[in-house]
């Protein structure tokens, strides 16, 4: 397998550095341009496994608003987003909501919980 170069942008911290990652397939050979080591481990996730956090909103009956933001507890495989995506349309929650609620346990199969990120009380 011949050695490939891919350029990406570190989002593990708020400098965003450009990164030029050398690689043979998944396995990482060099990553210049990052100013700390956060680059080389965020540049080897995104070869071997990407993943990341996702935001939404799910359907609320009887709340002060029919919409409750929601997030996962923990980033997700990336190819798996769309797929998210279309079960938490099919979720339908009760009010009151409280933040931090279970909104979707262990959603995909992935041992990642989907969480309510407000509270939402019951309308009038």
């Amino acid at each position: 397998m011949a050695e490939e170069l891919t350029k990406l942008i570190c989002i593990t911290c708020p400098v965003g550095c450009t990164l030029e990652v050398t690689h043979e397939g998944k396995t990482l050979i060099k990553v210049e341009g990052n100013q700390c080591k956060k680059g080389v481990d965020y540049a080897e996730g995104e070869l071997t496994d990407p993943r990341r956090m996702v935001t939404s909103t799910v359907k609320v009956r009887g709340g002060v608003f029919p919409l409750v933001p929601v997030y996962t507890a923990a980033p997700i495989p990336k190819p798996l987003i769309f797929d998210l995506l279309a079960e938490l349309r099919k979720v339908e929650l009760q009010a009151p909501v409280k933040v931090g609620q279970v909104v979707l346990k262990n959603a995909l199969g992935t041992g990642v919980d989907i969480l309510a990120s407000r509270n939402l009380p019951a309308g009038d």
